[in-house]
Formats: C-alpha cells, sequence, structure tokens
C-alpha cells in the first residue's frame, strides 16, 4: 500500500501546488497593501497543506491539542524535528508566524516560489553566518508583532531521540524578551521518514502546544533555557 499512497500523494501534490501557488501570488497582490505581514496568504497555506495534503489518505490521522494556549502577541515557537512531514503538521496550528527553513528549500520550483511570497526566513545550516541570518530578519518580524518558528535542532533526529538544541531561537526570545512556546510533534516519522520518499498507508500524528514560557521566567543565558527546554520535551515524550 505505501507504493500507492506514494505515488497518489505526489500526483495530487504535484497537480495542486502549482494551483496553490497561482491563488497565493493573486491572494498576495490583492490583500498586501493592507496586509503587510501576508497573515491570509499564509492562512491560505496552513488550509492547503494541512487539510489537503495532509488528509489525502484515509489512514493517516492528525491530532492538534492545546491550540487555545498560543499567545495572540510575537513570540518564538519551537518545534522537535522528526521528518518533512512536519511542516505540514504545524501548519494545523492555523497561527500566524514566520518559518524558519534551510535555504535549500528556497530553490525548489514552486514550493520556494511560495515560501519566498510567504516572506519565510531562510537560513544556511553550518554557514559562519548562520546566527545572523537567523537573528536579523527574526527579530524585525518579533518587532512588527509576528511570531517566527524555528526547528531548534536543526535537522532531523533519528531514533526518537531529541538532538541537541541550539541556542539561536531561545538568544532570539532572551534578547526580544517574548514567549517561547514549546510545540511536540510525534508520529511524522510513521508517515515519511526523514525526507522519504516513501510514504505510509497508516499514521497517526499528534501536535501538542505546551503552555507559553513567559519571558521573565527565561533568564538571562540562552544556552540554559535551551536546556530547560530540551529537559521539558523529553519530559512530555516519555509521559506520552
Amino acid at each position: 500500500m505505501k507504493y500507492v499512497v506514494t505515488v497518489w500523494f505526489w500526483l495530487v501534490f504535484l497537480l495542486t501546488a502549482p494551483v496553490l501557488f497561482t491563488l497565493g501570488a493573486l491572494l498576495l497582490v490583492v490583500t498586501l497593501p493592507f496586509d503587510r505581514n501576508r497573515n491570509l496568504l499564509h492562512l491560505l497555506v496552513c488550509g492547503w497543506c494541512h487539510l489537503l495534503w495532509l488528509h489525502l489518505s484515509p489512514g493517516w490521522r492528525t491530532r492538534i491539542e492545546g491550540r487555545e494556549l498560543l499567545p495572540p502577541g510575537p513570540s518564538v515557537i519551537v518545534v522537535n524535528h522528526q521528518s518533512a512531514m512536519d511542516i505540514l503538521a504545524v501548519m494545523g496550528l492555523f497561527h500566524p508566524y514566520k518559518f524558519v527553513a534551510k535555504a535549500s528549500l528556497f530553490s525548489i520550483p514552486v514550493v520556494g516560489w511560495m515560501m519566498t511570497l510567504l516572506a519565510y526566513v531562510p537560513i544556511v545550516r553550518g554557514s559562519t553566518t548562520a546566527m545572523h541570518q537567523l537573528m536579523d530578519p527574526c527579530r524585525r518580524w518579533l518587532r512588527r508583532g509576528m511570531s517566527v518558528l524555528i526547528f531548534p535542532e536543526g535537522t532531523y533526529s533519528t531514533g526518537g531521540q531529541l538532538l541537541p538544541f541550539k541556542r539561536g531561537a531561545f538568544q532570539l526570545a532572551v534578547e526580544e524578551h517574548v514567549p517561547v512556546v514549546p510545540v511536540v510533534v510525534e508520529g511524522t516519522t510513521q508517515l515519511l521518514e526523514g525526507d522519504g520518499p516513501w510514504l505510509q498507508a497508516r499514521a497517526a500524528i499528534r501536535v501538542r502546544v505546551l503552555p507559553p514560557l513567559p519571558p521573565e521566567s527565561l533568564g538571562a543565558d540562552p544556552v540554559e533555557l535551551a536546556t530547560r527546554v530540551r529537559a521539558l520535551y523529553e519530559e512530555t515524550l516519555a509521559a506520552g
């Protein structure tokens, strides 16, 4: 069945992604004068990714918990990273934010073009300027009242084990005095291992928003904060 599901998903994706891009470009032209943060475009993409692409197989189940905990103002949303499907999963939050994503994704036809339209933040992992690539645009978005979403592990974890959390997201929250919102994703590896390409016919995905950490609780050391938040993830994942 995985071959049938995989062919079906990629066929629908290839047929509908250009439609999404075209609609998105038109929506951006119409709404940009009064929606400078591109929230309506982001909402369209959230619905398309989560409600269409992540529900193409009847064996795929996605549950979103704690959406009401997302603060209305700017925040740094941190998410553990298991596979490429994490991106579609967190779209189900239906919350305005700017993704921080590896720069290579922006060069993919249609997908990368849409990410550029959305003004997501590209970063070249492992480069000497990676911290500036992260901090400068994210700082600007936070000061405009927009949240940013970051995978603090930087890449996929393996075997269900969390990788060390990099300090960038936490330094950003400390310096800009905004909440850190932990979001725990589980089950995306049941659907897709890493970048795939083979998708499984059955998967149970769970996205949990944990209570935000208010600015006054963050402390002054982003490395200590990263360690503390990672321990919270370990505890949450172990509890199930």
